[in-house]
């Protein structure tokens, strides 16, 4: 297997004679320094990319705004719910703490007790108000005034975050775990496949793919190199059913010499970038993931995903086979 130590070493000159235009500009905004530095992937199959911020304040690095956008709804619905009930318990025990007689109910007799006032809070912070029971004194007035305005406030912030959720498009793009390269047109060709998992249709739909990996220059140094693998189809005006992406590996390709071996020692990875127009919104929406070596297939090729038509003549796929592959040889 080869080494850094074998890898090509090459001059800056020779990149720039090597690479197609707009390749120097390829790197899609690391940089020279994390593409250089960087001992994982740069960017993981979820299209997260592996890079820390540091130095940042705990707001900044907590980022909770954008936090609570991102993350899933079983996780947003499940912070909300923590959220109440903590308020409320914390309430609950200054209510306690104002004394045995901060609650009474209409005749004025006192209501105390830990989950007494636990379930006052729930009625003021929700602003229920079944007019059982009420503060006395004025400690407890004072903490009803500001539990009730942190209720409101709260009320307005998660029906704005709600409603950001519910209004930011998105693109739910199901990619396969892994590209093959298979044979094609009397030659081998570099394929990964895609799928729409929403019902709304996307337009306009216009795939990047990078190939990333290590070349040492003069120094000894171990740089990054960022080649477009120009494609077959580069863009499709719909996306109704799958897309096979396909990079023909010709002798213009940068894979044309390159063995699994080759490529995993140079540190290989490809880059895959999707955009296109959610059909419903009107808006620009991306995807985005990325293909080690050892993701890679050699003498493979996707099975199909299309199923027989339905009786009215509708064409079918079955999105849960996408990743499925069978021997290059298994199929005419």
């Amino acid at each position: 297997m080869q080494t850094f130590h074998d890898l090509p070493v090459l001059k800056l000159s020779d990149l720039e004679s090597a690479a197609p235009d707009g390749a120097l500009d390829a790197d899609l905004g690391f940089g020279g320094v994390v593409a250089r530095e960087s001992r994982q992937r740069l960017l993981n199959p979820d299209g997260t990319f592996n890079v820390a911020r540091e130095g940042l304040g705990p707001i900044e690095r907590l980022a909770p705004y954008h936090a609570l956008l991102a993350m899933r709804w079983p996780a947003f619905l499940g912070w909300c719910a923590g959220f109440y009930v903590v308020v409320n318990l914390l309430f609950a025990v200054a209510y306690v703490l104002c004394g045995p007689g901060a609650l009474v109910d209409g005749a004025g007799t006192v209501q105390a007790g830990f989950w007494r006032a636990f379930f006052f809070s729930v009625e003021t912070f929700a602003t229920i108000g079944y007019g059982a029971i009420a503060p006395a004194g004025l400690p407890a007035n004072l903490l009803m005034t500001l539990e009730s305005l942190v209720g409101v406030l709260a009320v307005a912030l998660v029906t704005g975050l709600v409603f950001a959720r519910f209004s930011r498009p998105t693109a739910r793009i199901r990619f396969s775990r892994r590209a093959v390269v298979a044979p094609y047109r009397g030659g081998r060709a570099f394929m990964f496949r895609l799928a729409n998992e929403r019902r709304s249709e996307l337009l306009q739909v216009e795939a990047r793919v990078l190939y990333s990996h290590r070349v040492v220059d003069l120094a000894g140094r171990a740089n990054r190199r960022f080649e477009e693998l120009p494609l077959e189809r580069q863009r499709v005006a719909f996306f109704p059913l799958s897309w096979t992406v396909v990079h023909p590996i010709d002798e213009r390709s940068p894979l044309r010499d390159r063995t699994p071996e080759a490529m995993a020692a140079e540190d290989a990875e490809f880059l895959v970038l999707l955009s296109g127009v959610d059909e419903t919104s009107a808006a620009v929406v991306h995807a985005r993931t990325s293909y080690k070596p050892h993701e890679v297939l050699t003498d493979a090729r996707f099975a199909s995903v299309y199923l027989p038509p339905r009786d009215d003549g509708a064409l079918r796929i079955d999105v849960a086979r996408l990743d499925e592959v069978e021997p290059a040889s298994g199929r005419r």
